[in-house]
């Protein structure tokens, strides 16, 4: 079903793109001062990232999280992050790395529950500790995967199309990552590796999204005609954005959903997808593609037809002309 019933829409995208790179760098910025917090240790990490305790104990008698919080909090375990199980038996209590060392972290825990829940008997079921150094460790590696799978996305699009698509991509993908890291920081989330998950599956959609624009690029490129780039790129992104906005629009009714009802576990998580799909949709309109623009392309690829040189739809400009000088 076409979205705008069958009316071809006409929006200069093109003719925006001072404002929206503006706003664009904004987000990159604060991405990159993220960035910067939490190699500093300024950022709300979680305990892979800033080390930690984590306890999963078993109850006799179901409990609220509520009355859970409460005795943590008398023993000083406000902060502690709390997720209980449907049947309110089982808790998982995490605690970030503090004054105390860790591993008596872990028995102040269990003794602040067992305390607080007089008379219902608790079972400990594990306990793990993550060290500062682990921490750093987790964090490198996280680092490293986001920068090959940007390296992965020059290298596929570079060979699907040219080298400057696959930096035009890079740059709209690296913009989504950033930008959604940026939020949650100024939202003061945490960032954990459910975070990094995320993070790793908005870039995919994002790419995904950017290879339909560009597919549809080439493909005007191919027919050919007196159009300079801009007028090029504007007419493809006017051609695939019914689908754009149809595509993006069921993923974030997902989305939306496991963030209302998917609980507090997944709601970070829910809410990281959400952005990402919006930023994603938005970077491969007012990012990859400007970008593209502002860079521009080869001679041969955005030279127009020669007036009266026939051009078949679907052929490069460039072989129809040798075509039309054999037939000569």
């Amino acid at each position: 079903m076409d979205l705008f019933g069958g009316r071809k829409t006409r929006i200069d995208f093109i003719g925006k793109r001072r404002i929206t790179l503006a706003i664009s760098a904004v987000l990159c910025l604060i991405g990159l001062a993220t960035f910067v917090a939490i190699a500093m240790d300024r950022a709300n990490l979680g305990i892979e990232f800033a080390g930690g305790v984590a306890v999963q104990v078993d109850l006799e008698r179901p409990v609220t999280l509520s009355e859970a919080r409460s005795a943590l909090e008398e023993a000083g375990f406000g902060n502690a992050d709390l997720q209980g199980s449907e049947g309110g038996t089982k808790l998982i209590i995490r605690v970030k790395r503090s004054e105390v060392p860790l591993d008596e972290t872990a028995d102040h825990i269990i003794g602040a529950l067992r305390s607080g829940l007089s008379g219902n008997a608790l079972t400990v079921e594990s306990t793990s500790t993550i060290g500062p150094t682990v921490g750093q460790a987790l964090r490198r590696d996280a680092v490293v995967a986001i920068v090959l799978s940007l390296v992965g996305i020059v290298l596929y699009i570079a060979v699907r199309f040219q080298f400057r698509f696959g930096v035009a991509a890079t740059l709209g993908t690296v913009h989504t990552v950033l930008a959604v890291l940026g939020v949650f920081f100024l939202l003061g989330k945490e960032i954990n590796l459910l975070l990094v998950v995320a993070l790793l599956t908005v870039a995919g959609y994002s790419l995904s999204d950017t290879v339909v624009v560009f597919d549809r690029i080439r493909e005007t490129l191919a027919r050919g005609g007196r159009r300079d780039l801009g007028e090029v790129i504007n007419v493809s992104i006017n051609d695939v954005l019914s689908r754009t906005i149809v595509t993006g629009t069921t993923t974030l009714l997902a989305c939306i959903s496991l963030y209302i009802w998917g609980g507090d576990v997944l709601r970070d998580f829910a809410l990281a997808l959400t952005l990402g799909i919006l930023v994603g949709t938005y970077s491969s309109i007012f990012v990859a593609s400007p970008i593209l623009y502002v860079w521009g392309l080869p001679d041969r690829q955005r030279r127009p037809t020669p007036a009266g040189e026939p051009t078949r739809p679907g052929r490069r400009p460039r072989v129809a002309a040798r075509e039309s000088a054999r037939t000569r």
